[in-house]
């Protein structure tokens, strides 16, 4: 956990003592949790009035507004942008988020799109370039993998989705803030960790990816990154926030991902869940999936 009390005030300890109990609670699986009808394991849990955000309006804006407050007069702060992001469980959703929060972002935007192609296909699978043109393989998402367009502006936050440069701190993960846009180069400054505002360039590399349903290897040249005002729970691993927002759409779907959203922060008031029900209200209730036997069986090791 990143929990961090700055103060000897025994309340304020307190208080974060509490918080890190239900943030482990949540980990271990021994909150109180309840099945819903038709369900036998009990993985529906309660949030905490003081962590929920509601709205009778639309949900992106209402968590972009609780995470970023005073955007217009912040967008480009560098200290600003690198302790807060919102987390959500899936990759449409937090580009979906990612659009809105670029939208309000002052200035002229660029698009960048990428060059994809095919290659080891299958030997049954003749004439590829028929069932699978260039237009089909623009659509095609893959998990922590570039996007067919991506559309930037100056002052917005960008995480590297490969490993460029280790001495230069250009790993998977690392968050760095957009200042030019280049046509071939994306210049941006490190926003966090031992090379923190280094200026750094950023290229298009080729990229390959396959999947078991695919007759193919996918090629796409593409700049690696992402935006990154949201981001996935599994994504956010390693980071420390002063600022969560963990808007669930739709609730977390494997074993610990509930715990490694909720403990990023550090502190008590830094997380804000919004919980959209299937009728789309906001809910105080929702999954935490926990698979105990992983915990039972390092304790018999």
């Amino acid at each position: 956990m990143r929990l961090a009390v700055q103060t000897e005030d025994p309340d304020v300890q307190a208080e974060a003592g509490a918080f890190g109990r239900w943030v482990l609670s949540i980990g271990n699986g021994t909150i109180p949790a309840m099945a819903r009808q038709g369900e036998s394991d009990p993985t529906w849990i309660s949030i905490p009035s003081e962590h929920l955000v509601h709205t009778d309006g639309p949900k992106i804006p209402a968590i972009v507004d609780v995470v970023y407050v005073d955007f217009l007069q912040r967008y480009s702060d560098p200290n600003y942008l690198k302790e807060r992001a919102i987390l959500t469980p899936t990759n449409d959703l937090a580009m979906d988020i990612n659009d809105h929060v670029l939208s309000l972002v002052p200035g002229e935007e660029r698009e960048y799109l990428s060059c994809d192609s095919t290659g080891n296909s299958a030997d049954e699978a003749r004439n590829i370039d028929v069932f699978y043109p260039t237009e089909v393989l623009n659509t095609i998402k893959v998990n922590n993998f570039p996007y067919h367009k991506l559309v930037l502006k100056k002052g917005v936050p960008i995480m590297l989705l490969r490993n460029i440069s280790q001495a230069a701190g250009l790993c998977n993960g690392t968050r760095l803030i957009v200042t030019r846009l280049a046509e071939k180069l994306i210049e941006a400054v490190v926003m966090a960790g031992s090379n923190i505002g280094d200026i750094v360039y950023i290229p298009r590399i080729c990229l390959t990816v396959r999947d078991p349903k695919w007759p193919f290897t996918l090629h796409r040249r593409q700049f690696p990154i992402r935006i990154s005002y949201a981001m996935t729970v599994n994504k956010s691993q390693g980071q420390t926030l002063a600022a969560v927002g963990l808007y669930l759409k739709t609730p977390v779907f494997t074993h610990g991902q509930f715990y490694v959203a909720v403990s990023r922060v550090t502190s008590k008031k830094a997380l804000q869940i919004l919980i959209e029900n299937e009728d789309g209200t906001c809910g105080s209730e929702t999954r935490n999936i926990v698979f105990s036997e992983i915990f039972e069986s390092l304790a018999n090791k």
